[in-house]
């Protein structure tokens, strides 16, 4: 393959003439360059100088160039695609973007792109994962919601495919995953309501058939239990069920004689329908009640200042993800590809 712009190749075909994209040969014009040290510049190689891939990157960004993810896949068999399976029904309150964003970050500087895969939890959640890797549309997929004996996690592990999931599964398979201690958020929760004179609490949990729901669960309970603290049941709500249903059942558990008197909230969204469902039963925040929530968005103050938050920080965990699968694309090791976010002191914004 010659390292040159090819002679019939006229300078205004060459560096673009606005009716087709730039590309190789575009950026071997205007750098002067070959394309073969351009396309090698371009994937980072190592024989290529710092100063040639800088310049070479940025004439790429300058211009706009795109791989051609046809050629690409048919020369490598790759797709240099990323696919994120994502519920269409994720809470609300940045969760969606800012794990979007982290993940983004994280490949900005690589050749892969990010493609959405939604999917309804009405739905099978195994299906969106089978056309990715059917189709070979993707050269890895990073998924949510795990369960822990998650069927998505066993049929990638039993295809070879590379993969990464937000939050662990319990089911004897080693993958890369990101996960946040909601363990270690359910007791330090638990410990402030107690610092507070709280002495009956309830949890509004995740559904139960998700990991995340165990860690919380267990956190709670033995520290309920440390604390010397009685819990009231809420088995009626979880993080899942709509804002309007969660207000109604606070509202109905807050008029019972056992009223907790402090809660224990596992998602921003549903702590908005935990104090207007307070409200409704005639209880002041801050006096009758106190509630600590996790939240993914800095939000929660502008509802009520007397909120308890402990922060999420979910683009990290967007970055975390991708950088672990695109460790495991290249083959690393599998323990090096686990991250655990511990949560943040619990914080209160009322002045």
């Amino acid at each position: 393959m010659s390292d040159t712009v090819p002679p019939d190749v006229n300078a205004e075909q060459a560096a673009g003439d606005g009716t087709h994209p730039p590309t190789l040969k575009t950026i071997a014009f205007m750098t002067g360059l070959g394309v073969t040290t351009v396309s090698r510049a371009l994937k980072d190689a190592p024989e290529i100088g710092a100063e040639t891939k800088r310049r070479v990157q940025l004439v790429a960004r300058q211009i706009g160039y795109r791989p051609n993810r046809a050629g690409v896949r048919l020369r490598t068999g790759k797709t240099n695609v990323i696919s994120l399976v994502l519920d269409t029904e994720e809470q609300i309150g940045g969760f969606v973007s800012d794990l979007i964003y982290g993940i983004s970050e994280a490949l900005a500087q690589t050749p892969y792109h990010l493609v959405v895969t939604p999917y309804s939890r009405n739905n099978d959640p195994l299906e969106p994962v089978r056309y990715v890797v059917d189709t070979a549309s993707a050269d890895g997929v990073i998924i949510s919601r795990t369960e822990p004996d998650d069927k998505r996690v066993r049929y990638m592990s039993e295809r070879g495919f590379p993969f990464a999931t937000h939050g662990r599964t319990h089911m004897g398979i080693d993958h890369p995953f990101h996960d946040f201690d909601n363990y270690a958020y359910a007791t330090e929760a638990v410990k402030k309501l107690a610092a507070l004179g709280r002495r009956r609490l309830a949890l509004l949990a995740p559904p139960s058939n998700l990991s995340y729901y165990h860690h919380m669960r267990d956190g709670f309970a033995d520290a309920i239990m440390e604390h010397g603290l009685s819990e009231v049941p809420f088995p009626t709500a979880t993080v899942d069920h709509s804002i309007e249903d969660i207000r109604k059942f606070t509202s109905d558990l807050m008029q019972r004689p056992n009223r907790p008197d402090g809660f224990v909230s596992g998602a921003g969204a549903g702590t908005f329908a935990l104090v207007a469902g307070v409200e409704d039963a005639g209880f002041t925040l801050g006096q009758d009640v106190d509630i600590v929530s996790k939240q993914a968005s800095k939000l929660l103050h502008l509802l009520r200042p007397q909120i308890y938050v402990v922060n999420e920080d979910v683009r990290l965990a967007g970055h975390e993800l991708a950088t672990a699968l695109l460790g495991r694309i290249a083959g690393r090791d599998i323990a090096s590809l686990q991250s655990l976010s511990k949560p943040s002191a619990v914080e209160a914004y009322e002045a």
